[in-house]
């Protein structure tokens, strides 16, 4: 597809009379300029994109589950502690083991693991 719509010349006519996108009401919040894409994966084995965490098991271990490659897992790499360089030995297991849930829900990714910490500890000091 990015191949025909590179190279057609009636698909980029059309292109560029498309009107652009122009927001309806100026905003006050900045463009972001590199926030990393944490919602949505590709499959390490066969590239299959925008998978959510949940997609990502499910399709992983409908179609790799046998698959001995060792490969990087999508949703570590993207977080910021997380390396990209790393495969993992069994991906299947390391899916179904460290990311039965959503970080989104527990991690602060404005803070550093330092602060991170601090407000852990005493959010458990105050409960006791």
């Amino acid at each position: 597809m990015r191949v025909h719509v590179s190279s057609c010349m009636k698909v980029q006519e059309q292109m560029a009379n498309c009107p652009k996108f122009v927001p309806v009401v100026p905003t006050s919040q900045p463009i972001p300029s590199s926030v990393p894409n944490r919602s949505t994966f590709a499959c390490p084995y066969c590239g299959a994109r925008n998978l959510d965490q949940q997609e990502l098991v499910k399709h992983c271990v409908d179609n790799h589950r046998s698959d001995p490659n060792r490969v990087v897992c999508p949703i570590c790499s993207a977080m910021p502690w997380g390396d990209p360089s790393y495969k993992s030995a069994n991906f299947l297991q390391h899916l179904l083991h460290r990311h039965k849930f959503s970080y989104d829900t527990f991690v602060d990714y404005s803070i550093d693991e330092e602060a991170a910490f601090q407000a852990a500890l005493a959010l458990s000091l105050s409960e006791n």
